[in-house]
């Protein structure tokens, strides 16, 4: 198990702040303090100057005095903190009444008549309670910081123990007590990663959070599903090395969350991401086009070595069989150029060095220009490969004929054709890696490598194990529980493979520039408008196949969005009203995308009804073909469907199971109809015979701003679909409202 710096009796807390919330409690009293210190030396002394000292240091001191108090209570709650709490907060109250003193000048002989220390005779006094206040402030937010550091690990050791107990059971009913409360506790971890991976600041360790959490999500229902088979058919050997493998890859995911946390690793130093092609390319840019400042920042020798490595990382996209001969070929011929171009630049170089040149020559700066320009149609290169090998896979893969096979396969009890579909799927899954490699090494962005990766691994894992399942089933045809196992495994290669879309969506916005400028839906509902006197009731479980036809659903939605980007994207209009009123659409489904994995702004179903009340289309003012009347029922369906008051688990369950259909059925017709009104408005620009935005849109578009990350589902605290039980949790209640 990774070390932890919070276990008592070597607790080690620098002053690090990797924290989001820690960073932003400390702003306004670092705001605060510089304005007292940065004073002019010769600041005229008005009253009104003296006042507003003043009410700043008083405001300091009591704002210290609260702050304190609430450290103090933590300190009384966590023994193994006390003391370093104690004294923290002793130092803060200390220098928060220093700071006091020093900033009581309310009046001009007051200031100038009783020889106190003031901030304007004592500067000194005032720099060091400043750096004191600071010190102690932040010691005593890292030190509560550590508090919820230690509350994770205390949920992962409770998930574990609870996990060696479900790997050890051997009745089902033991199985099902054992289980219950393991979802539980699984509920209560997925709450406290979740607020950390929002809150902390480093990307990558976001990425790698995220990362691990989906994991954990997607590995919940393989463990019931092969523990359950397992338990079934005990003799079975392919179910135990499928059942063997999930808890492997659930510890693995919990260590992982661990590291993250306390930033240790239990093998020793942070392992560094491998160097992908495009940040070996983007350095590389850096130190040549770093040449027109100096000739000797850097060497000859170590410029020419670094685009050794680069070129040999390049062997990755000539040496795949899967890449075309064409490609290659391309490649190789731009490497080629490169090196030339690369070689020039030495050249020039060393002469310009020899001349004793202070800055590099014209000819030395044709040559940087040549060079980077070399290097950057290498780049595009590549990302065409990689992006058109992941394209082209995930259309070969749509259908999922190979999977439908096995469960057909297993089902008949036919081993042999079990064993040649495992054979053509382990073919699939070494493209899918190879291709997530690819993916990897032009990604764009580190936390987009740390998406790759955990895409290539997840691969990597699930083809085995998707094999173990269908040969369990076709030693056990009858078997409903293997069945079922089949399934759920299947359904998570279904999943990785929508989510391998969604990454290559966002390689791509990077590339093209256009990173996180996914239009916000803005007709959401305002904080606590919903939330007024909620009472505290049980959540309502949702069971495995409502879980699954909401999260289909919910993926099929979020496919939808993609096809209305990108007929948006082909408009030459993109301020026209109809692509607006197209992008509030698709951004309202992809909200309601992310409802379904336990992510972004709606938060409940009542939230997620409230979403659906979209405003009916004029139908007078639609003039396009006859499915503007499709779009006008459908749109009037949703608002009904969401304004019917509804009671009980099922009838809301069905309500939310309707919502979504409904606008699905708006995003095919949407679909449908934006390449028809691009061709008429190409054809007659001057005609405006398509949907006007709705003015009170407009006014909320420029009045509201939402957090990119909350849409992005980085907002979540549940694991994907699973927290779906916990917008079930009000459902009852706010419906009954």
């Amino acid at each position: 198990m990774a070390s932890s710096p919070c276990g008592s009796g070597n607790f080690d807390c620098g002053l690090e702040i990797q924290t989001r919330s820690v960073e932003q409690t400390l702003i306004p009293l670092v705001s605060q303090i510089t304005t007292l210190i940065n004073h002019k030396d010769k600041l005229k002394k008005t009253e009104k100057t003296l006042r507003a000292i003043q009410r700043v240091g008083q405001a300091v001191s009591v704002a210290v005095g609260r702050f304190v108090a609430v450290g103090e209570a933590i300190a009384a709650e966590n023994e193994d903190l006390k003391d370093e709490m104690g004294l923290a907060c002793f130092e803060a109250r200390r220098a928060g009444t220093a700071i006091a003193q020093l900033t009581d000048v309310s009046s001009l002989e007051q200031c100038e008549g009783d020889g106190r220390s003031t901030v304007f005779s004592d500067r000194t006094g005032m720099v060091k309670a400043a750096r004191m206040l600071l010190s102690s402030v932040t010691k005593v937010l890292v030190l509560a910081d550590c508090i919820v550091i230690k509350q994770i690990i205390s949920s992962r050791n409770k998930v574990l123990v609870t996990l060696e107990q479900l790997e050890r059971v051997s009745t089902f009913q033991e199985f099902v007590q054992i289980f219950s409360q393991f979802g539980n506790e699984m509920v209560e971890f997925a709450h406290l990663t979740g607020d950390r991976q929002n809150d902390l600041k480093d990307e990558k360790k976001r990425a790698r959070m995220a990362a691990a959490r989906a994991v954990l999500e997607k590995c919940t229902m393989m463990l019931l599903t092969a523990s359950k088979t397992c338990l079934r058919h005990p003799d079975c050997e392919s179910a135990r090395i499928n059942k063997e493998a999930v808890f492997q890859r659930m510890r693995l995911a919990l260590e992982q969350v661990i590291e993250i946390v306390t930033d240790t690793r239990s093998s020793g130093e942070a392992k560094a991401l491998p160097i992908s092609i495009y940040a070996g390319i983007k350095d590389f840019k850096v130190k040549v086009e770093g040449l027109r400042d100096s000739l000797y920042c850097v060497s000859c020798e170590a410029v020419a070595a670094q685009l050794e490595a680069l070129m040999e990382k390049t062997e990755d996209f000539t040496d795949s069989a899967y890449t075309s001969h064409e490609q290659r070929e391309t490649i190789i011929q731009l490497c080629q150029i490169t090196r030339q171009e690369t070689k020039q630049l030495i050249n020039t170089w060393r002469h310009a060095q020899s001349l004793k040149a202070k800055e590099a020559t014209d000819e030395m700066e044709l040559s940087i220009l040549k060079t980077c320009q070399s290097v950057s149609d290498l780049r595009r290169e590549l990302h065409r490969v990689a992006v058109g090998r992941a394209t082209e896979l995930l259309k070969l893969h749509s259908d999922h004929l190979v999977l439908q096979a096995l469960k057909a396969s297993g089902g008949d009890g036919n081993l042999e054709a079990v064993a040649d579909y495992a054979g053509t799927l382990t073919e699939h899954k070494e493209q899918l890696v190879e291709t997530c490699r690819l993916l990897c090494h032009i990604s764009g962005t580190e936390p987009l490598e740390i998406t790759c990766i955990h895409a290539e691994e997840t691969f990597r894992v699930i083809g085995p194990q998707i094999i173990s399942a269908a040969q369990t089933l076709a030693l056990h045809p009858t078997s409903k529980i293997a069945k079922e196992n089949l399934d759920v495994f299947c359904e998570a290669w279904e999943s990785q493979l929508c989510d391998m879309a969604i990454l290559l969506k966002e390689i791509n916005d990077v590339f093209e520039g256009r990173r996180g400028d996914k239009k916000t839906y803005l007709s959401l509902p305002r904080p606590g408008k919903h939330s007024a006197s909620l009472k505290t009731v049980k959540a309502a479980k949702l069971d495995a196949e409502e879980q699954t036809t909401i999260a289909k659903l919910g993926l099929e939605l979020c496919l939808l969005t993609s096809d209305v980007d990108s007929e948006v994207e082909r408009w030459d209009e993109q301020d026209h009203e109809m692509v607006r009123l197209c992008q509030i659409i698709s951004s309202m489904a992809y909200s309601m995308y992310l409802f379904t994995r336990g992510e972004g702004l709606l938060k409940t179903t009542l939230d997620l009804f409230h979403q659906a009340e979209v405003p009916l289309l004029d139908e007078d003012r639609i003039l396009i073909l006859s499915e503007t009347e499709k779009l006008s029922d459908a749109c009037q369906q949703l608002q009904v469907c969401a304004k019917t008051p509804v009671q009980g688990k099922s009838a809301i369950f069905q309500k939310v199971d309707s919502s979504i259909q409904n606008t699905k059925g708006i995003l095919t017709v949407v679909v449908y109809l934006l390449p028809i009104c691009n061709k008429l408005i190409r054809k007659c620009k001057s005609e405006r015979s398509c949907v006007a935005s709705p003015q009170h849109w407009r006014e909320k578009q420029s009045n509201t701003t939402v957090s990119e990350e909350t849409l992005n589902g980085k907002g979540s605290n549940g694991f994907g679909v699973k927290s779906l039980e916990q917008h079930m949790a009000n459902l009852t209640f706010l419906e009954s409202k």
